[in-house]
């Protein structure tokens, strides 16, 4: 079985992608344990507690957990479809199905013309690296809409706005993909998914936009880059404290505002680039778009005040997306994300102690996973700028004539 456009079999990708599917399902259902602490405990307390009030007709809104918008309450509630298993079987095996989506795209996407399937294996080996916490949380639901909604392109505008917009009243971040998106219509389908959404919540369930007072109070969480000032900190003295603050493990104490202050100050710079970069850009080409989605969540990912292992899924999948494309020239970070991705799953769960205790172990994974997130950003950054934003050439200066060639002139 040949693919075309590239002349290469998929069975050793299909069967990659079986044997890593089948040990991340042994082990969300228990059948092997995984090292460090139970992952899945966030679908069975977590989303389950949620799944029992929203099926009252309401958000939690005395939950400060719950930080995500309305539309987030379909992935909780969607183990209803699957009423003869478990809440927790239910939506792993939904997360299952979401993967498989998101690889059924790539797969047929890296066969047609112009494309690879360089994608494809990117998620197929990005996504087992985080271990069970990929189908422990609904971020590879939101994920595979937004690989879904980069890879319907300019064949199908209103396709990828309708997405976008979907995506984005999921889990907020999928708003990002319109970055390098030039097209209105993508724009105004984007818009109009979103009012109507939220209009549909705002109508019939109360209090959907509550997470925004939730996201806003949240601190410095003990895996974001800015948490490595804390880390460090507690060896000379720090007399703050490691504390389950809004549903995410924070630091707590002395000039922790001033660093999230900071975090917040670097996200704004991070989107002026972008603006920036938008209003200079004039070579776009078919992965452009891809590659500016790519760019623009990692820089936001990198200076947020929280960097949840979870995150990583997203990277991974609009790495995946860039790299389909012929023309992408995101292959090194790509690279740099999955080597960030195997390190997260050592950082959480397996070595998650040490992290919350900032020991030696803990510190230097920290520090490696961060720092190769760091290096990702500025690589795709500039990989992306110099690929659309045209060089000034040096004005050219007319030749002089040089004395012996002068004509003198007699009076």
């Amino acid at each position: 079985m040949k693919t075309t456009g590239s002349g290469r079999s998929p069975v050793w990708l299909l069967g990659t992608w079986g044997v890593t599917r089948l040990l991340l399902l042994l082990f969300v259902f228990k059948v092997y344990v995984f090292p460090g602490p139970d992952v899945t405990s966030d679908v069975s307390v977590i989303y389950q507690g949620w799944y029992d009030v929203l099926r009252t007709g309401t958000f939690p809104l005395d939950d400060v957990t719950w930080q995500y918008p309305p539309a987030a309450a379909l992935p909780i509630l969607s183990p209803a479809l699957l009423p003869f298993l478990g809440y927790a079987h239910a939506f792993f095996v939904l997360a299952f199905v979401a993967d498989l989506a998101a690889f059924a795209l790539l797969l047929y996407a890296g066969r047609r013309p112009g494309k690879s399937l360089r994608g494809a294996w990117v998620w197929v080996v990005g996504v087992p690296l985080l271990g069970p916490t990929v189908y422990s949380r609904y971020d590879v639901m939101v994920t595979a809409v937004a690989v879904a909604a980069v890879l319907a392109g300019t064949r199908h505008p209103r396709v990828t706005g309708a997405l976008v917009g979907f995506g984005a009243m999921l889990k907020v971040w999928p708003l990002l993909l319109l970055v390098g998106v030039r097209r209105r219509g993508v724009w105004a389908w984007a818009v109009g998914t979103i009012a109507g959404v939220a209009a549909l919540f705002a109508v019939a369930m109360p209090g959907p936009f509550a997470f925004l007072t939730f996201q806003r109070d949240r601190g410095t969480e003990v895996e974001s880059l800015g948490s490595l000032v804390f880390h460090i900190a507690r060896h000379h003295g720090w007399s703050g404290q490691v504390l389950l603050n809004y549903g995410s493990v924070e630091f707590v104490g002395p000039y922790v505002q001033a660093v999230s202050t900071a975090a917040l100050l670097l996200t704004g710079m991070i989107f002026g680039w972008l603006l920036m970069w938008r209003l200079t850009a004039t070579r776009f080409e078919a992965a452009t778009v891809a590659d500016a989605a790519f760019v623009a969540v990692l820089m936001f990912t990198v200076t947020s005040r929280v960097i949840s292992p979870q995150y990583m899924v997203w990277l991974i999948g609009l790495a995946a997306v860039s790299v389909c494309f012929r023309g992408s020239r995101m292959g090194t970070p790509a690279v740099l994300v999955l080597l960030a991705s195997f390190v997260t799953v050592l950082e959480f769960p397996i070595w998650f102690s040490d992290v919350v205790q900032s020991t030696p172990v803990g510190i230097t994974l920290l520090a490696a996973r961060n720092g190769l997130l760091v290096l990702a950003t500025i690589l795709a950054a500039r990989a992306l700028w110099r690929a659309t934003v045209p060089r000034e050439e040096p004005a050219t200066v007319p030749d002089q004539p040089t004395h012996a060639n002068e004509t003198s002139v007699s009076p």
